[in-house]
């Protein structure tokens, strides 16, 4: 049996330790000064108050907590942004502290070590890359030369579409989109169309599909410290399959692309490939890229361009039949301007301000990227709270789109909220982020903006949807990196135009 004075003693001891420990931790600046939090559980933290959609579970816990939050997601330190005042704090006042994504290990191993543009730490190499898109790939001049591309498969998709139209065939509207917004990017991006089988390039498409499946999933390896070494739910052999699979594809295109490209017309207008290629072999060049920057730079130009377009897409279409009134009103202002002789062009798109307003609108509720998620890449302070370095930023752009303080009746369809606002304004307010914000924002704007509403312009144009269904479409978003439907949007096309023009 122990001596009295002995378990006397280790109580006092204990006591003191406990004590010495709550008043260190009640007085570290990060616990003096930290966001609202709900009750936690060991280990997990708050991880089983996500859901299967986590914008949505975050915006819940916000109009509880308030628009800042700060969270465990396993044992990584979160704070939740919800609305665009606080959003302002961190990605504009406190920018530079928030430049970082943070490093997952599903997609740090996809993208050869955040070699590619997307992921790489903020710096040099990433400033080239962004000049590079700016000014070479996604600029201007680059998306003009680049149109008769999507034109010619833009009236490609239609025409498919008619052909399944004419003898009454079920359209999956998803799977339409995703192959022409493939099939555009493939062919800026490798001169190629990704549905034809052409050395393997119809692989492109489909590989880096799943690679942003699997960018998209929860691993708890990145979650739980002491699961970093595991491999609990198999995700270590799937990447390295995918990963592999797509470096063979890209090696086998890198090699075409170099021995074929001196004998390849110059006729003004180069592949995205070209030109990365072009700065590979150029010993003089401000930044030196290798294989693997090409390769997972690619794979972002597909992963960025291809599901997020045919998302948003997909998701205006379903609005517009689910609101009549505004399907009338797109509708009506398309043939005022096209008359029905010939296909909507992308010049006709700055005369189409509805159209353009629908665009928006479905942005505002179906952001195509609804978490904004960033890094502190050291200590700061923010509205008056301590922020720790490593803590993850998670900005909900699908909530703060919802803020009746700036939206009135914000769960509405409404494209008419979007007309008559100053040029530019619309897309580059903090109550408004479909593209991100500040250096960071997607690279990508310009292409997606003329994309989509020509896209969808086609598809009202020349074609009436009718629905299976007496219930209408369900608007259910499902889970993934990219804000995609649950259920795919099946429709009946009935052509709008007789006789259905060819150009």
């Amino acid at each position: 049996m122990a001596h009295p004075d002995y378990l006397l003693l280790l109580s006092l001891l204990l006591t003191s330790f406990l004590f010495v420990q709550v008043i260190f931790t009640r007085t570290r600046p990060d616990r003096l000064r930290r966001p609202p939090s709900p009750p936690s559980w060991p280990v997990i933290g708050h991880l089983h108050l996500l859901g299967k959609i986590p914008h949505q579970a975050f915006h819940k816990l916000s109009c509880q907590y308030g628009p800042l939050m700060h969270l465990f997601l396993g044992s990584k330190p979160c704070v939740i942004v919800s609305n665009s005042e606080m959003a302002k704090q961190f990605l504009k006042t406190n920018e530079s502290s928030f430049l970082n994504r943070p490093i997952r290990l599903n997609i740090n191993y996809l993208t050869y070590g955040s070699a590619d543009f997307t992921f790489a730490p903020y710096g040099p190499y990433w400033k080239f890359l962004k000049k590079l898109c700016m000014t070479e790939l996604l600029g201007g001049r680059t998306l003009d030369l680049h149109r008769p591309i999507r034109d010619e498969e833009m009236r490609l998709f239609v025409q498919r579409i008619h052909e399944q139209a004419i003898v009454g065939k079920m359209v999956d509207v998803g799977v339409e989109l995703s192959r022409l917004m493939n099939n555009i990017i493939s062919r800026m991006a490798l001169r190629r169309r990704c549905s034809e089988k052409e050395d393997g390039s119809e692989e492109v498409g489909k590989l880096v599909g799943e690679m942003c499946e699997l960018a998209g999933e929860l691993n708890i390896a990145d979650m739980i410290w002491f699961c970093k070494g595991l491999d609990l739910q198999g995700f270590r052999r799937r990447v390295k399959d995918v990963r592999n699979r797509y470096d063979i594809m890209m090696e086998n295109i890198l090699k075409e692309h170099e021995q074929h490209g001196k004998k390849k017309k110059d006729d003004g207008i180069k592949d995205f490939l070209d030109v990365l290629l072009h700065i590979y072999e150029d010993q003089t060049s401000q930044i030196k890229l290798t294989r693997e920057n090409i390769k997972a730079f690619i794979m972002n130009i597909f992963g960025a361009g291809t599901e997020t377009s045919a998302a948003a897409t997909e998701w205006a279409l379903a609005e517009l039949i689910n609101n009549p009134s505004a399907m009338a009103k797109a509708t009506q202002e398309l043939d005022s301007i096209t008359g029905k002789t010939r296909l909507l062009h992308e010049s006709d798109l700055p005369n189409l301000p509805y159209l353009q307003a629908v665009v928006k609108e479905t942005l505002r509720l179906h952001p195509t990227a609804p978490l904004i998620v960033r890094e502190a890449t050291e200590s700061c302070t923010v509205a008056g709270y301590h922020i720790p370095a490593k803590t993850r930023l998670l900005v909900n752009v699908w909530s703060i789109a919802r803020d009746p303080t700036h939206w009135p009746d914000p769960s509405r369809f409404d494209p008419g909220r979007f007309l008559n606002h100053p040029p530019g304004s619309d897309l580059q307010s903090f109550d408004l982020m479909p593209f991100g914000s500040g250096r960071r924002s997607c690279p990508g704007a310009a292409l997606a903006l003329v994309a989509v509403p020509a896209v969808l312009g086609r598809l009202i144009q020349c074609f009436e949807w009718r629905v299976d269904s007496r219930r209408g479409i369900d608007m259910e978003e499902g889970p993934g990196i990219s804000l995609r439907r649950a259920h795919p949007l099946v429709l009946v096309p009935v052509p709008r135009l007789h006789p259905f023009p060819s150009i």
